[in-house]
């Protein structure tokens, strides 16, 4: 894999931005939770996209493993800074609960990343 710092970064960016945003909208959290998801999710979606272009725009010739590499590096990255901060933090968030509510969000990251690179891979054709 080319660029492995850039990809760490850029990893650390998508775990980042949305721990920041909801670390600011939490008091959604309770009294209106589909829109606390709602905007979770699209802050999870739109960061993937912004990094993921960010990184795939500098690799050059693009392939999908590419996309696919990055999407489950970068979602690794954020289930394994997350885990010990929802699992003996203040949520105390047991694993299927944590998989069930934040990590099926970040399954959109390879989503995002692999069309990318496909798009991409298609363009430099």
């Amino acid at each position: 894999m080319r660029h492995w710092g850039k990809a760490l970064l850029l990893g650390l960016v998508v775990w980042l931005v949305p721990f920041v945003v909801a670390v600011s909208v939490f008091p959604l959290h309770e009294p209106q939770r589909p829109l606390f998801e709602s905007i979770m999710a699209v802050t999870v979606c739109a960061t993937a996209v912004l990094c993921g272009l960010n990184f795939l725009k500098r690799l050059g010739r693009v392939h999908v493993r590419d996309g696919v590499f990055i999407g489950f590096v970068w979602y690794a990255m954020c289930v394994l800074i997350d885990l010990p901060l929802f699992s003996y933090g203040p949520m105390k968030t047991t694993l299927g609960g944590y998989f069930a509510d934040i990590g099926v969000t970040y399954v959109a990251i390879p989503v995002i990343t692999i069309g990318l690179a496909r798009a991409a891979s298609r363009r430099g054709r």
